[in-house]
C-alpha cells in the first residue's frame, strides 16, 4: 500500500480552502444584495421623474438622472397646510442629537464608573432600576413626561425634547460603559489611588483614554436611536421644532393629488442620510467596542 504524496494532499487542503471561501463570500453577497435592494430602489426612484417610474421597474438604473425632487423635498416640500421644505426640520434634528448624545453618553460614563469602582449603601439596587429603565416602552412615559415638560415649561420645544432623550438614553450608556468599566482591572485602580490619585482624577486621566471603543458604541447607538426616533418628536415637539422625522411623516402623508414617488423617495433618503454615514464611517469601531466589553480580565 502506497502512501499518498504530501504534495497532493496540500494541493487537495488548499483547494477545500479556496472553494469554503468562495461558498462564504457568495453567501454574503447575496445577503448583501438582499438588505440593499430596498436602499438601492429608493435611491433610484428619487433620481427619476414621474413618468420614467410609472414606465420603468422599481431597480432599474435612472435613464436621466435628475436631482430635482431632492430640491423640492429640501426648499418647498409641503408640510400641513404650508410649504416650508425639510431644511429647517434637518436642522432640528441635529439640534437635538448633539447635545442629546452628548450629555447621556458624558452621565453614563459618570454613572459606569462609579457603579463599577465605588462601592456603597444600595448600589445594586439602584444600578438594577436604571437597567430596568432600558425596558420600559416608550408609550409608557408619554403622559408622565408631557406633565414634567408641562411643569419646566418646555413642552413643544426643542430643549423639552434633549431632556427626553437624555432621561430615556442614560440608562443604556450606564449599563454599557458600566460593563466595559468592570473589565478593567482592578490592580490599576489601586495603583493611582496609592498614587494620590482621585475621583475625577482615576476618571479622566486613566478611564477614559482607555474607553474610546465603548464611548464611540454609546454616541452611534445614541445617535441613531435619537435621530430616528419619531414617536418623541411627535408628542414632545411642536410646529417648526419638530425633527425631520416627523416632518417626513408628514409630507409622505400629505395628498396633493397624483403620489409624487420621487419626492417621498428622496425625502426618505435625506431623512436616513445622517444615520447611513456614521454607520459607514464609524460601524467597525461599533462592533468593536461591543466585543471589547464582552470578556473580564
Amino acid at each position: 500500500m502506497t502512501a499518498q504524496p504530501k504534495g497532493n494532499m496540500a494541493g487537495k487542503l488548499r483547494v477545500s480552502k479556496v472553494a469554503g471561501r468562495v461558498f462564504i463570500y457568495a453567501c454574503l453577497t447575496i445577503l448583501a444584495a438582499a438588505f440593499l435592494a430596498p436602499l438601492v430602489s429608493m435611491l433610484f426612484t428619487s433620481l427619476k421623474g414621474m413618468e420614467e417610474i410609472r414606465s420603468g421597474n422599481l431597480l432599474s438604473v435612472p435613464m436621466a438622472p435628475t436631482v430635482e425632487a431632492w430640491k423640492t423635498v429640501w426648499n418647498a416640500a409641503c408640510i400641513g397646510v404650508t410649504c416650508t421644505g425639510l431644511k429647517g426640520y434637518f436642522g432640528n434634528s441635529f439640534l437635538i442629537v448633539i447635545p442629546a448624545t452628548l450629555l447621556s453618553v458624558g452621565l453614563g460614563a459618570l454613572n459606569g464608573y462609579v457603579f463599577a469602582n465605588w462601592r456603597f449603601k444600595g448600589d445594586n439596587v439602584l444600578f438594577g432600576l436604571i437597567l430596568f429603565g432600558c425596558f420600559i416602552p416608550f408609550q409608557i412615559v408619554l403622559i408622565p413626561m408631557a406633565g414634567l415638560l408641562g411643569t419646566f415649561n418646555l413642552a413643544g420645544t426643542i430643549s423639552g425634547l434633549v431632556l427626553v432623550h437624555v432621561i430615556y438614553g442614560v440608562c443604556f450608556t450606564t449599563m454599557f460603559f458600566r460593563n466595559y468599566f468592570v473589565t478593567v482591572p482592578a490592580e490599576i485602580f489601586k495603583a493611582a489611588r496609592i498614587d494620590g490619585a482621585g475621583f475625577w482624577a482615576v476618571f479622566f486621566r486613566i478611564l477614559l483614554p482607555i474607553s474610546w471603543p465603548i464611548v464611540m458604541v454609546s454616541i452611534i447607538w445614541q445617535f441613531t436611536g435619537i435621530w430616528n426616533d419619531f414617536l418623541f418628536g411627535v408628542s414632545f415637539a411642536a410646529g417648526s421644532n419638530q425633527p425631520v422625522t416627523v416632518a417626513l411623516n408628514n409630507l409622505v402623508n400629505t395628498s396633493t393629488g397624483t403620489k409624487a414617488y420621487n419626492e417621498d423617495m428622496a425625502a426618505a433618503m435625506i431623512a436616513a442620510l445622517p444615520t447611513i454615514l456614521i454607520y459607514v464611517a464609524a460601524g467597525r469601531y461599533f462592533l468593536r467596542g461591543l466585543m471589547a466589553g464582552a470578556v473580564k480580565g
